[in-house]
């Protein structure tokens, strides 16, 4: 009877994956639009729709550092009709939460990570600092007195600067934001001195003069912005590096799966979207899912460990 009941299953999986998709998928984006993470989202979706032949459709649901709109795709049916694009903020909040209402390692099966790239600590151009050395000293002569601007508490431009005060040894204010756009836009109108969003996000607003860069958060400096000197240049040691992939729930059919991590890898090969992630900054990462779950597990370890060093939680 188990026997029986197994090949049914198989069958049925087989069944639905050969007619997969036949509507629209939905793609959901844990934050508001303008951050990386719906950069990102927006970039793979009209190229995704082709290869599957049916329209691939963005839905912002941003809160709680990515968590609300994470939860929202936990719940929803292993169809493969909800895709749910992840960055390192998913890695963060196990750590930050004390309860989470999904479980980070079991809830979700894994397609492909997608893309990964530094980000790029800016400042208003009023902020009398041209290096990362002047904005420390400038930090240390006026302690608690500048404020530095993220996506939320628990995303990644949070524990990016987070992690740089930390390892700088100084005294600045957290202002959390709905969203990487919202906190960009305000260090843009002074109302913060500086923020850390993805090179993906930010590069326009730097070559614009809107923003000035002071470093990169890579283990070198980003051939984007070559004459931009590596935080790490400064503070040894220092590195934060963002990255995007694709999840879908748990129990979703291994042929389905098989279907999306095809139809991504394709996109992730093209030309277009090569071109399009060196030209923000970032650049194209293909894994397979075992791959990519074994990779989520270590960032899982890794983040969580730098958020107890830094002691971040979230209220």
């Amino acid at each position: 009877m188990k026997k029986l009941i197994v090949l049914l299953m198989l069958w049925s999986g087989v069944c639905f994956s050969q007619t997969y998709p036949n509507k629209p998928i939905h793609l959901i984006v844990p934050f508001p639009p303008g951050g990386s993470n719906d950069i990102v989202a927006r970039m793979l979706a009209t190229q995704l729709g082709e290869k599957l032949g049916q329209s691939v459709v963005i839905e912002n649901k941003g809160g709680a550092g990515g968590v609300v709109g994470t939860d929202l795709a936990a719940k929803a049916a292993p169809d493969g009709y909800t895709v749910l694009l992840i960055s390192i903020a998913y890695a963060f909040a196990p750590s930050l939460y004390k309860t989470l209402p999904y479980d980070p390692a079991t809830a979700f099966a894994p397609i492909t990570i997608v893309g990964r790239g530094p980000s790029a600590l800016v400042v208003h151009p009023s902020v009398p600092a041209n290096t990362v050395a002047e904005l420390i000293a400038l930090a240390k002569k006026n302690p608690g007195k500048l404020n530095y601007a993220s996506a939320g508490v628990g995303s990644f431009q949070h524990l990016a600067c987070a992690l740089f005060v930390f390892q700088a040894g100084i005294d600045a204010v957290h202002v959390p934001y709905k969203g990487g756009g919202p906190a960009m836009a305000d260090v843009m109108g002074g109302q913060a001195q500086f923020v850390m969003p993805s090179l993906i996000q930010v590069v326009p607003h730097i070559k614009s003069g809107r923003l000035k860069a002071l470093g990169t958060s890579g283990t070198k400096r980003s051939p984007i912005l070559p004459d931009v000197p590596a935080i790490a240049e400064t503070l040894p040691g220092y590195e934060s590096q963002n990255w995007w992939g694709l999840l879908v729930p748990a129990q979703t059919p291994a042929a389905v799966v098989d279907r999306l991590y095809t139809a991504t890898s394709d996109v992730l090969q093209s030309k277009e979207t090569a071109k399009r992630m060196e030209t923000e900054g970032a650049e194209a990462v293909r894994m397979t899912p075992p791959e990519f779950g074994r990779f989520i597990s270590v960032e899982l370890a890794k983040w969580g460990k730098v958020a107890r060093d830094v002691g971040i939680q979230a209220e």
